[in-house]
C-alpha cells in the first residue's frame, strides 16, 4: 500500500474511536469507518515494523505466547480489605474512625466483583500490569493487560503511578462466553469473576483479546498526586482515560451511607457489571494517613456486602476435614444447588458449638447462603420438614485420618498427631506454596506422593531429600530430580519472616512474620505473651496461637531454623534524639503530606499516632488544627508547630 498521509495522526483518531466506544460508552465512528482505518494503520506497521507506535491499537489482537508467567513485586502494598455485613457493623465501623477523625467524608462506590490488577506507568507509557497475588508480589502479565481496549497503553501524566483497579467481565459478555465454550465443548466458567481471572492467566495474549475484558480503577499505588483527597485523585485518574464507576457518592452520616448501599443493591441487576458490595473509604488522604493500617487491611476503607442470596438445599452427610494445623473442621456435603453460577455442593459448619446450637442434623433441609468470596454456609435449619430420619451429628473423639484422640478445647477440635497424613501434607503444601518458601516444582500432586511414599513425613524431611529418593518415581527424570532439589536448597536462606508465615501458625500471615521477625528474630520460639502484645497490629488472638504453637513445636522449629538457616533482618535501633521512644501526633494542614513527616519521626525511633491520649508526647500541628490540638493543649501536651519540628530535625541530621 502507500503510506498513509500521517500514519501518527491516524493512530491517534483510532484511538479517539476506541476510547469513544469502550470508555464513553459513545461511538463516534461506525464500525466500517474503524475497521478500514485500522488495516490501514496494520499494513503500514508491516511494512514499517520500526516505526510501530507503542500504543498503536494495533497491538490489542495479543499474540504473545509464554512459557509461564514471571512474578513481579508491587511498589506500593495491594491490601485486602475489611468486611462488613449490616448497617449496625458499618455504624461500628463509622465509630471507629471518627473516634480519631474530626467530621471524616467518606467516598462510596460499587464494588465490582473480578480480578484485582495494578498497572505501573512510567514516563506516560504502560510499563508492568502486575495481579494482586500476596498483596506484595503478584505475576507480570502485561500483555494480557495490554489486549484491554479500556486501559491506555499511554497517558498524558509522566511521573511514575501505579493506578490500581478490578478486570471484569460485563454479564452479557459473559454469557456469550459460556455459549461460546458450551459449542466448542469446553467447561463453562462458573460466574465472571472467575472468567476473568482465568482470562488473564493465558498463555497466548490472543485468547485474553477475545474475552472481552474491562478495567476499573478503583485506587492508586506509588503516585505524587497533590490532591487532598482520593475522590478527586480518581476524577483526575478518570480524566487520563480510564473508565469510572457507573454510581459514585459523597457521604457524611450512616444514613447516608445507607441510601446509597440501597440504590445500589436496587440497580443491581442494571448494572452491566456483576457487583458484591459496596466500598466505603475516608476521603481525605491525610485523614487515610492518620488512621493508618491493620496486619491486613486499611483502617480507612472497608467493603459493605450485599445481602448473600439464600437457596435451600438438603445435607446428604457430614465431612471432617483436618487442616494444616490440625483443627478438625465439620462441612455438611449438601444437595448440588445453583448460586449466582456457581454449583454449591458444601458448606461449612465452622465447629460443633455451631451444630449443637443450630440443631443441625443429617438429612435436614437447610437454607444456605453465598456473598462473594464468603464460604458457603447454612443460616436456617427448616424443622418443620422432618419426617423423623434425620440422624443427630456427634463430636469426633479420634482424627478421621490417624485414628489418633483429639484434643477436645469446646469449639475447637484439634488432631495434636504431628504424623497425621492430612496435617502433613496441607502443612507442607502450604510451606511451599509461593507466598511462603516458593519452592518451585513442589505441587498438591507432588507433596502427596512424596507423603505417599514415605520420602517425606514433615516440613523438615524436605531438607534431607536426595537423589536417589527420587528415582523411583513416575515421572521423575534426571532434569526433574535436579530441578526440584535446587528448588528446595534455593530456598535456604528465605528471610525469617517467610519462614515464620510458611509455618501455617493460625492468625500469623505474612504481615505478620514481618513484624515477629523484626522484633524478635530467631528467638520468636520463645517470645513471650507481653511483648507480643506490645507490637502495634498483633492482637491477644495472633499472641495465644503463636505461643500454643512454639510451645507444641519448638524443637522442631529449632531444627528447621537450623536446616533453613533463614536470613534475619537486623532491627535498626534508632540513635538518641528527642523524638526517639516518643509518642507523636500530626494534625492540620502542614507542607508537606503526614506520609512524608511520619516516615521521618518513625525512623527516629517515634511511634506516630492517629489519636492524642495521655500517652502522647508531642502533638504537631499545621494550619486549621482542631480537636487533636484542643485535647493536646486541655491535657497539657506539648504542641509543637511544623516550623519548630524543621528545627529540631534540623538538630538531629
Amino acid at each position: 500500500m502507500t503510506k498513509p498521509i500521517n500514519y501518527q495522526k491516524e493512530v491517534q483518531i483510532l484511538i479517539k474511536w476506541a476510547h469513544a466506544y469502550y470508555v464513553e460508552d459513545n461511538p463516534i465512528a461506525t464500525d466500517e469507518e474503524y475497521d478500514k482505518l485500522y488495516h490501514q494503520v496494520l499494513d503500514y506497521e508491516e511494512q514499517h515494523p520500526n516505526e510501530v507506535a507503542t500504543d498503536s491499537p494495533t497491538k490489542r489482537v495479543g499474540g504473545i505466547i509464554r512459557d509461564e508467567f514471571t512474578k513481579a513485586t508491587h511498589i506500593r502494598r495491594m491490601w485486602s480489605m475489611e468486611d462488613v455485613f449490616s448497617i449496625e457493623e458499618v455504624g461500628e465501623w463509622l465509630a471507629r474512625v471518627e473516634k480519631t477523625e474530626d467530621s471524616p467524608t467518606y467516598f462510596c462506590e460499587p464494588k465490582f466483583d473480578g480480578a484485582s490488577m495494578n498497572l505501573l506507568y512510567e514516563n506516560g507509557k504502560l510499563i508492568r500490569a502486575i495481579t494482586r497475588g500476596d498483596g506484595t508480589i503478584g505475576e507480570e502479565v502485561t500483555d494480557n493487560v495490554c489486549t484491554i481496549r479500556s486501559v491506555p497503553l499511554s497517558i498524558d501524566y509522566k511521573e511514575q503511578i501505579e493506578i490500581r483497579g478490578e478486570v471484569v467481565i460485563r454479564k452479557d459478555d459473559f454469557e456469550k462466553i459460556n455459549e461460546d465454550r458450551l459449542k466448542n465443548d469446553e467447561t463453562p466458567f462458573a460466574n465472571p469473576r472467575n472468567a476473568a481471572a482465568g482470562s488473564l492467566r493465558q498463555l497466548d495474549s490472543s485468547v485474553s483479546a477475545k474475552r472481552k475484558l474491562a478495567f476499573y480503577p478503583w485506587g492508586l499505588g506509588e503516585n505524587t498526586l497533590d490532591h487532598q483527597t482520593l475522590s478527586t485523585k480518581m476524577a483526575y485518574i478518570h480524566a487520563l482515560g480510564f473508565l469510572s464507576p457507573p454510581y459514585t457518592q459523597e457521604c457524611r452520616t450512616v444514613d447516608e451511607v445507607e441510601a446509597f448501599y440501597q440504590k445500589l443493591i436496587s440497580l443491581r441487576d442494571e448494572i452491566p457489571m456483576m457487583m458484591d458490595g459496596m466500598v466505603i473509604k475516608v476521603d481525605d488522604v491525610d485523614q487515610q494517613e492518620d488512621l493508618g493500617y491493620t496486619v491486613k487491611f486499611p483502617k480507612w476503607m472497608c467493603a459493605y456486602k450485599f445481602p448473600a442470596i439464600e437457596k435451600v438445599t438438603q445435607i446428604n452427610a457430614i465431612t471432617l476435614q483436618v487442616g494444616r494445623t490440625g483443627a478438625i473442621t465439620p462441612v455438611a456435603e449438601v444437595e448440588p444447588v445453583n448460586i449466582e453460577g456457581a454449583m454449591v455442593a458444601r458448606a461449612t459448619l465452622h465447629n460443633f458449638d455451631e451444630i449443637e446450637r443450630k440443631d443441625i442434623r443429617i438429612g435436614d433441609s437447610v437454607i444456605i447462603i453465598r456473598s462473594g468470596d464468603v464460604i458457603p454456609k447454612i443460616t436456617k435449619v427448616l424443622t418443620d420438614r422432618r419426617d423423623g430420619n434425620e440422624q443427630i451429628i456427634t463430636r469426633p473423639i479420634v482424627c478421621p485420618t490417624c485414628e489418633s484422640e483429639l484434643l477436645n478445647e469446646e469449639t475447637l477440635i484439634k488432631c495434636q498427631n504431628l504424623d497425621c497424613p492430612d496435617r502433613v501434607v496441607n502443612s507442607i503444601i502450604h510451606f511451599a506454596k509461593k507466598g511462603c518458601m516458593n519452592i518451585d516444582g513442589l505441587g498438591n500432586k507432588i507433596v502427596e506422593l512424596l507423603v505417599k511414599q514415605n520420602i517425606i513425613k514433615n516440613i523438615l524431611d524436605l531438607y534431607h531429600i536426595k537423589s536417589e529418593d527420587l528415582e523411583n518415581l513416575e515421572g521423575f527424570k534426571e532434569k526433574r530430580i535436579t530441578k526440584l532439589i535446587s528448588a528446595i536448597k534455593n530456598s535456604q536462606g528465605t528471610p525469617l519472616s517467610k519462614v515464620i508465615s510458611a509455618l501455617g501458625i493460625e492468625h500469623i500471615g505474612e504481615v505478620a512474620g514481618k513484624v515477629l521477625a523484626l522484633e524478635f528474630g530467631l528467638n520468636v520460639v520463645a517470645a513471650e505473651y507481653d511483648k507480643i502484645v506490645a507490637i502495634d497490629g498483633i492482637g491477644e488472638e495472633m499472641a495465644n496461637s503463636l505461643l500454643e504453637f512454639m510451645r507444641v513445636n519448638n524443637e522442631f522449629v529449632l531444627k528447621l531454623f537450623e536446616a533453613i538457616k533463614p536470613t534475619v533482618e537486623e532491627k535498626v535501633e534508632a540513635k538518641e534524639n528527642a523524638f526517639k521512644d516518643k509518642t507523636v501526633v500530626l494534625t492540620g494542614s502542614l507542607s508537606q503530606s503526614r506520609s512524608y513527616y511520619k516516615a521521618i519521626l518513625e525512623n527516629l525511633g517515634a511511634k506516630v499516632s492517629g489519636s492524642v491520649s495521655k500517652k502522647t508526647d508531642y502533638v504537631i500541628y499545621g494550619e486549621k488544627a482542631g480537636s487533636k490540638l484542643k485535647k493536646a493543649q486541655d491535657l497539657t501536651i506539648e504542641t509543637l508547630t511544623e516550623e519548630d519540628l524543621l528545627r529540631l530535625l534540623e538538630k538531629e541530621s
